[in-house]
């Protein structure tokens, strides 16, 4: 018997492997989410408990299976094997949008990791899934996420209502998109 396709691909960047959420990566999403400075990046006033991080596993791992192509990746550095965080491609909130988003832990930031993650999920999403449009919001003071966005290929497109918050929206259309090198 065939064994069932993986629900999202494997993705390899220059630095970074990205593959699917499973239950056992539960530690490394704690580990995460409820560290108060991520968070605070992030744009929410608080680190999540850990009770809500084992609530929300379950969904991070079916996302997929209900929106073929689209979740969140579990980011490791090549050369180490190291956590370095996620990389999402879905839903944006409640609209019709495909966002591009990122969470990393500290020790990554400032390396260009969120850029090559960032990149190789809007060329996976536009090449792959052929996506027409795809977005990325952060919150107004957030420029570091600002020109990640920008150095991923999504230009600045002034302001959105997302999340239920007036928020930096960026945007990228596929037949706009001059294939940036991801690493």
């Amino acid at each position: 018997m065939a064994a069932a396709p993986e629900p999202l691909p494997r993705l390899r960047t220059r630095r970074l492997a990205l593959r699917a959420f499973r239950r056992g990566d539960l530690e490394d999403l704690v580990r995460l989410d409820t560290d108060a400075r991520v968070m605070r990046q992030a744009g929410h006033a608080r680190a999540v408990s850990r009770a809500d991080v084992v609530a929300a596993l379950p969904r991070i791992c079916r996302y997929p299976a209900a929106h073929p192509g689209l979740g969140c990746w579990h980011a490791t550095r090549r050369d180490t094997g190291a956590y370095v965080g996620w990389f999402i491609l879905k839903y944006c909130g409640k609209s019709c949008d495909v966002e591009v988003g990122y969470r990393l832990l500290p020790e990554a930031w400032g390396q260009g990791f969120a850029t090559e993650g960032a990149t190789a999920l809007v060329r996976y999403g536009f090449d792959t899934l052929e996506l027409d449009r795809i977005i990325g919001v952060t919150h107004p003071d957030n420029t570091a996420s600002q020109r990640v966005l920008m150095k991923a290929g999504l230009a600045d497109a002034g302001w959105g209502r997302y999340y239920g918050r007036r928020l930096r929206l960026f945007a990228a259309r596929r037949f706009d998109f001059g294939g940036l090198d991801a690493g």
